[in-house]
């Protein structure tokens, strides 16, 4: 009996093995050192280039690197019209939408007499210099304390700029800003720039025509929206809103949504009653996906941005944000049930004061030791799959493979190539000896099961193939590839013979 127990257990060893190493390894990121020689840099942006452009938010200017963080030059300097110190300085930035062709930015910042400028500039002949000397005030707000400056602006994808706005300052809100529809400050802001100087109002502003509201006003309630972004594939809205003294907060507003959320200050920090006087009911407000308390280590939180580069795969879909103290970078991910998922990504220590994106989506990380950092995945292997042109379906390198038909794994089916058998959507996991990631996804479709060359005036034609296993071999001189019947003329039954092996589904 002994033999025979010790097979068996070698058995559930090995099942309990592959189980577990078919298990996607979760996604995980590290810092990369990008750029240490700038001054107070406390935002990141891109024009739609290659080029990255920093906020020096103390200097006043803003300053150009490459994609190796290299420095370029000082793309606008606004020193002696900037107040700085604490709160205040070169707060946003945001490239016009056709900024290629019109050559216009705005930045936001705070005044020498403390208000809020939005203004509007246009890069010079040089593309590296901006004029300095085309600027046009879009917008000031009279600011009553030095902080909550708010200071993030950035283009929709509608095409209006959005403003972000603090409730004014001090602790508590004394003036009761971000509920007062009358006022600007502790709101998101909504204008259109492309049509009347200095701005008119988007019809589609959710208070636009009201008497008791201001139209500019895109939301209510907020304390301190320091940094918010739009998710470059689904256009989502994310808002980080700094807390007063227990609830730190992140808004999400999904795409499409026509505005008027009022996500609560001060009758409410984060999901908690902060100073219910005079407030509506509790259904009347909107509330945070994600809270943190201070108890935790928070004391200010710093809104991020959605992955959604090329570089790393397995982050896509990630929104990364972090707190100033507490220094861990977190990120949210969509759970299927209409919330979000949280997971603890990378200590990267206090001091992350923005993220902020390149032209195709990488991600960089600003903290306030003057660094810059690259936002990158720790375990870079993105498994793929093909036809190899002999009817098997093949994956890159890797050491260990599973294959799975239709989302459920094949018994057996543990090499680098698979040969269907059956139809359906075929994907592999792949282990490289670190981390296990998931494939593209090929469908297969099997008309009778003979794979083959299934053209006509192919090479290698195939008189019983009923599969186009993607080995058809067409002769340089061949005068008409999509005469696939070879009559010498394209017409409808050419069509029908592609629709006969391939189908109508162009998946």
């Amino acid at each position: 009996m002994k033999p025979f127990s010790i097979a068996i257990a070698a058995v559930i060893l090995l099942i309990a093995s592959t189980a577990f190493s078919q298990t996607l390894t979760p996604p995980a990121i590290s810092l990369q050192t990008f750029n240490t020689t700038l001054s107070s840099p406390v935002g990141i942006y891109h024009c739609g280039d290659n080029r990255l452009f920093v906020l020096e938010q103390s200097q006043a200017d803003i300053e150009i690197l490459d994609t190796n963080g290299t420095y370029i030059g000082t793309f606008l300097d606004l020193t002696g019209l900037v107040t700085t110190g604490g709160e205040r300085g070169l707060l946003g930035l945001a490239f016009h939408p056709d900024y290629q062709n019109n050559g216009y930015f705005f930045v936001n910042y705070t005044n020498t007499i403390g208000s809020t400028v939005v203004a509007r500039y246009q890069v010079s002949a040089n593309p590296n210099i901006a004029n300095s000397a085309s600027a046009t005030i879009i917008l000031t707000i009279a600011q009553p304390y030095t902080n909550h400056n708010g200071g993030h602006i950035a283009f929709g994808p509608d095409g209006y700029l959005y403003i972000g706005m603090g409730d004014g300052g001090s602790a508590g809100d004394p003036g009761g800003r971000g509920q007062n529809p009358l006022e600007r400050l502790g709101k998101m802001l909504r204008i259109d720039i492309d049509n009347g100087l200095p701005y008119t109002i988007p019809p589609s502003n959710p208070f636009f025509g009201q008497s008791d509201t201001l139209p500019e006003i895109w939301s209510l309630g907020l304390r301190n929206p320091w940094k918010f972004s739009f998710d470059r594939q689904t256009g989502d809205l994310w808002i980080g809103d700094v807390g007063q003294g227990t609830q730190e907060e992140i808004d999400f507003e999904p795409a499409g949504s026509p505005g008027g959320k009022n996500w609560g200050w001060k009758c409410y920090e984060g999901n908690f009653a902060y100073s219910t006087g005079g407030c509506q009911p509790l259904a009347f407000y909107d509330f945070p996906v994600q809270i943190h308390t201070h108890a935790q280590g928070y004391c200010s939180i710093t809104g991020g941005v959605v992955y959604r580069g090329l570089s790393f795969p397995s982050l896509n879909g990630l929104y990364f944000f972090v707190d100033y103290c507490q220094g861990q970078i977190m990120s949210l991910f969509p759970n299927g049930s209409g919330g979000f998922t949280e997971s603890n990504m990378f200590n990267t220590g206090a001091g992350v004061v923005a993220f902020g994106e390149s032209s195709n989506g990488e991600v960089y990380v600003v903290k306030n030791t003057n660094t810059i950092y690259k936002l990158v995945d720790t375990c870079p292997f993105y498994p793929t799959i093909s036809s190899n042109g002999n009817g098997d379906l093949e994956s890159v390198t890797g050491t260990s493979y599973w294959w799975y038909r239709d989302g459920v794994i094949i018994p057996g089916a543990t090499q680098s190539t698979y040969t269907p058998t059956q139809a359906g959507s075929y994907y592999v996991r792949v282990s490289n000896g670190t981390c296990t990631r998931q494939s593209n996804a090929v469908s297969w479709i099997i008309v009778g099961g003979i794979g083959g060359c299934t053209y006509g005036n192919a090479t290698n034609y195939n008189a019983e193939a009923e599969v186009d296993d993607g080995s058809c071999l067409f002769s340089v001189n061949c005068d008409c590839p999509a005469d696939l019947n070879v009559d010498g003329v394209i017409t409808v039954a050419d069509l029908l013979l592609f629709i006969g092996v391939f189908g109508t589904d162009c998946n």
